[in-house]
C-alpha cells in the first residue's frame, strides 16, 4: 500500500511540476533572477533543475494534503481501491 500511496502522491504532482515549470520558465529568463541583490551565477539548466524540484516538492505536498483530509483510514481508502483493480 504504501508504493500506491507514494504513487499517489509523487505522479500527479510530477505532472503538474513539469507544466509550471514550462509556464513559470516561459515568463521569467533564469539571468534575470536576483537574489539578495546578486545575479545568479549558476546556469540555467541548473536553475531549472533547481526551479523543477522545488515546484515538485510543492505540488507533491500538496497531493499529500489531499491525501491527508480524506475521510476515513488508510486502511479504509485501501479496501476502495482494491476492488477497482483487476
Amino acid at each position: 500500500m504504501k508504493t500506491r500511496l507514494l504513487m499517489w502522491i509523487l505522479w500527479p504532482s510530477f505532472l503538474v511540476a513539469g507544466m509550471a515549470e514550462g509556464l513559470l520558465f516561459t515568463m521569467i529568463d533564469p539571468d534575470d533572477l536576483v537574489f539578495f541583490g546578486h545575479h545568479l551565477e549558476a546556469t540555467h539548466e541548473a536553475v531549472y533543475s533547481v526551479g523543477f524540484f522545488i515546484l515538485w516538492g510543492l505540488c507533491a505536498l500538496s497531493s499529500a494534503l489531499s491525501i491527508f483530509v480524506l475521510p476515513g483510514t488508510l486502511s479504509d481508502l485501501e479496501e476502495k481501491t482494491d476492488r477497482f483493480m483487476f
